[in-house]
């Protein structure tokens, strides 16, 4: 009886241990996506110019319009809190990557969206109306900015 005891408790065990090995790796920050990308020049954002650095992009929520939050590389300082909806971004799965829109030599580079890696979906800034129609008519390029 206690043989059987025994054998339960290793199969149980082997189990656990086979299920625990066939979970996916999740990243710590996937709930909210946050994105750490680096800038070697100023770009815009709706609203204001972000200088040269390093900044964390993450999501406040996932509804119909989103709240991206943009804080400082050690999140102490928030920068920015922006409007956005939900896009998709063909070819970028699996890395993280920020969508720019090239301007005159005088404006920086303006960022239209981001995206979490190992995801289709994006998030589309919203500009005021008038910024947005000028944006689209700009060329557009995706810089994969690392993560």
């Amino acid at each position: 009886m206690k043989e059987v005891a025994v054998m339960k408790k290793i199969t149980t065990l082997l189990f656990l241990l086979a299920f625990l090995t066939v979970l996916p790796a999740v990243q710590a920050d996937e709930w909210n996506q946050a994105t750490k990308f680096t800038f070697s020049q100023p770009v815009e954002i709706p609203g204001r110019v972000l200088p040269a650095g390093t900044y964390i992009f993450e999501l406040l929520n996932g509804f119909n319009h989103e709240i991206v939050r943009i804080s400082n590389e050690d999140r102490t300082k928030v920068v920015a809190l922006i409007s956005a909806i939900p896009c998709r971004q063909n070819g970028l799965l699996g890395k993280s990557a920020v969508i720019l829109a090239e301007r005159q030599e005088s404006q920086p580079e303006a960022v239209i969206a981001w995206t979490y890696p190992g995801r289709l979906d994006g998030h589309q800034f919203l500009y005021p109306r008038q910024v947005q129609t000028a944006l689209s008519k700009s060329k557009r390029d995706t810089f994969v900015l690392g993560d």
